[in-house]
Order: C-alpha cells, then structure tokens, then sequence
C-alpha cells in the first residue's frame, strides 16, 4: 500500500523544491585559480556535448518516457478529481481510476465492438469498388482523364506494395509493443509521483531548483489543460463526422467518424485521414453523394475550428495554429511517426520553457488563455531626486 508521502498526490513540484532545500547541506565556499575555473569549464562543455550525443541516441526511449508522463498525468487528474469528491486514500483512489477507465474502453468495445468491425469489413469491401466507379467517371470527362492518367503515373509498383505493407506491418508491431510499455510505464510513474519528482528535483542545484520546480508545475498544468480540450475536441470531430457522413449516405460512416476522432488527437489529422475514404466512398454512391460528403467534411472542421476550439481555448495552453503545424512537421522530421504523435504536446513543452525561462513571465502568464488580453507589464518606478 501506498505509506507516508506517497498518500500526497498530485503534490506540487514547487512544494518538493522547498523540502528538499530545507534539508540541503550548504556547500562549502573558497576561491579557484584560473586555470581551475578553464578547466572546469571546459570539462563541462565536453560533458554536455557528450550528454547531447547520448539523449540523441537515446531519443526514442525519451519519448516512450515523455508518453508515459501524459499517461501518468491523464491517470492522476482522474484519480484527483475522484479524491475532490470521495475522500477516499490515494492508493483506493487511483486503483478505482485504473479500473474504471479499462472497464469503460472494454465495455465501449464490447457494446460498439461488433457494429465497428462491420463497418470496418464493409469499408474495405466497398472501397475498390467506390474507386473504380470513381475512375470511370472521371474518364468521362477529359480534365478527368488527364488527372486519372497523372494519378496512375504515380502509383507504386507490386513490389513497392509489398514493401509498403511489410513497413505497415513491422510499424504494428513495434506500436503495440510500445503502447504495452507507455501503459504501463504510465501506471507506474502515476503509482508514485512524489518519488519520482523528488528524485528529478534533486538532481537540480539548490539555487536552481525552485525555478526548475515552478517551471515544471507550468507544465503539468498546461498538459492537463490540454489534454481535457483535446479529449473533447477528439469526441466532438468522431461524433460529428460519423453523424454527417451516416445522414448523406456513405457507407461505414461511424468507422469512418472513429478514425476522424482518434487521429484528431494529432491537430488537422483527423479530417485529413478520414476525407479520403469517405470522398471516395461518398463518390462511389453518386455525385450528390460525394459532394455532401466533402460539405460535412468542411463544415466539421469549420465549426471545430471557429466554434468548439475557441470554446475550449479557456481550457487550454495558447497555442497560435501556425506554431502547431510547424512543430508537428519539425517533429516528424526529427523523430518520424512517434514525434508526429506527440508534437503538440511537445510543442507546448518547449513553448512553456520558452516563456517562463527564457522571456522571464510569471506561470499565470505562461497558462493564460489565448482569448485573455495579456496583462501589461508593470512600469518602473520613478527615480527619486
């Protein structure tokens, strides 16, 4: 069971900051010569460049740990909200969070599992079939065929195919192993937060270390405010776009709106990924069809970006668009398919680092809202004569 500190969760960074300096021992004070401070300098330029070549061949650990803290912290605002109401010991609490949460995706799959897997299996069914209507209608039409005869130019040989799916495939594998591992990791880390941000505190210099502390506590509360709005924007673009796509027509609508809504939790993926099976299916039933279906397409990412965002902008970091799509591309260039997963809240990372290390603002500033004027900064005071 969970004894002593470990019944204090969601304690704050700034708080073991001030622990761990109350019982620091103050070093001791002298002079170094010259040379001395050379050489410790350069010592410790060679010891970061050395550090830096080993996080970066490390990256992929560092990122399998940097999911587990988002698991971690999606497990303890759960177990805190149930604390806020119940009372109940931190171990009960975060033991009914676990089960609770695993109950609700296994009943999700059990009641809805069996309606997904027909739609899935009608998806695959209907695609060649919904392409190869869409192709003899564009051979009717001479920009049409232009297009089609540009489009077959670039389609991949049979041995390319076979490439692609074997990557896919190893791809899987690889994502299921390391889902298994966040998981887990994740419970872990949420088990025992206050070792785990003691132990992280203690490796900072004591001048340091309140600064460092309140830096992470901005963090954690900007991934907690994000990960609330995202789940939301998540459900919102899912049930929106299965119940538009379903009302025009097209086929497997709902596995469609689930992809939408999974791949949502990468900003503007969700509605890429899902417009192209369902412009195709939309099309594959008729050109009435197919041109509702690019309507819904654009309204649900309109209203998600004009209406529901800027609803749930309160509750989130501020994250201007722009610096989005750029850190998910940086991302993927530096770390392939996991860095794309995890860029946004990467992004928010550096964005929070930026602001409160860097340009020196205080962490209600760092958390304010995107729809909040920012408050001047104070003027000094006048010199006296």
């Amino acid at each position: 069971m969970f004894r002593g500190e470990r019944l204090r969760a969601m304690t704050k960074f700034s708080d073991q900051a001030d622990r761990i300096h109350d019982h620091a021992v103050p070093a001791a004070k002298g002079r170094d010569s010259f040379e001395r401070r050379v050489a410790r300098a350069t010592v410790i330029v060679l010891a970061i460049c050395a550090a830096a070549y080993v996080l970066w061949l490390l990256v992929n650990v560092l990122l399998l740990l940097f999911a587990c803290s988002l698991v971690s912290l999606i497990l303890l605002t759960i177990t805190k909200s149930l604390r806020r109401y119940t009372r109940l010991p931190f171990g009960l609490a975060l033991g009914i969070s676990v089960v609770a949460l695993l109950a609700l995706l296994g009943g999700a799959f059990t009641f809805f599992g069996a309606t997904i897997q027909g739609e899935f299996a009608e998806l695959a069914q209907r695609l060649p079939a919904a392409w190869a209507n869409l192709q003899a209608q564009l051979q009717t039409s001479p920009i049409g065929a232009s297009i089609l005869e540009r489009a077959q130019g670039l389609a991949p040989n049979g041995q390319a195919i076979v490439g692609v799916v074997t990557s896919a495939l190893t791809a899987v594998g690889g994502a299921l192993s390391g889902l298994a591992i966040v998981l887990v990791g994740g419970l872990y880390l949420a088990a025992q937060p206050t070792l785990y941000a003691g132990g992280l505190l203690r490796m900072v210099p004591d001048k340091s270390r309140r600064k460092f502390a309140e830096t992470l506590d901005a963090i954690s509360v900007s991934l907690r405010n994000w990960l609330k709005g995202q789940a939301l924007g998540m459900l919102f673009v899912g049930v929106a776009t299965g119940l538009g796509l379903w009302l025009v027509g097209v086929p497997a609508a709902w596995a469609i709106g689930l992809v939408a809504g999974l791949a949502e939790f990468v900003p503007y993926l969700g509605i890429l990924v899902a417009g192209i099976p369902a412009v195709v299916l939309g099309f594959g039933q008729g050109t009435e069809t197919g041109l509702w279906t690019i309507g819904v397409l654009i309204a649900v990412q309109q209203i998600q970006g004009n209406l529901v965002m800027p609803l749930l902008q309160n509750k989130m970091v501020d994250l201007p668009p722009a610096i989005t799509i750029f850190g998910i591309i940086a991302a993927g260039i530096l770390f392939g398919v996991a860095g794309v997963l995890l860029a946004t809240p990467l992004t928010i990372v550096v964005l929070v680092l930026i602001r409160h290390l860097y340009l020196g603002e205080e962490k209600h500033e760092v958390l304010a809202s995107g729809d909040e004027p920012a408050q001047p900064p104070p003027f000094p005071a006048p010199a006296k004569d």
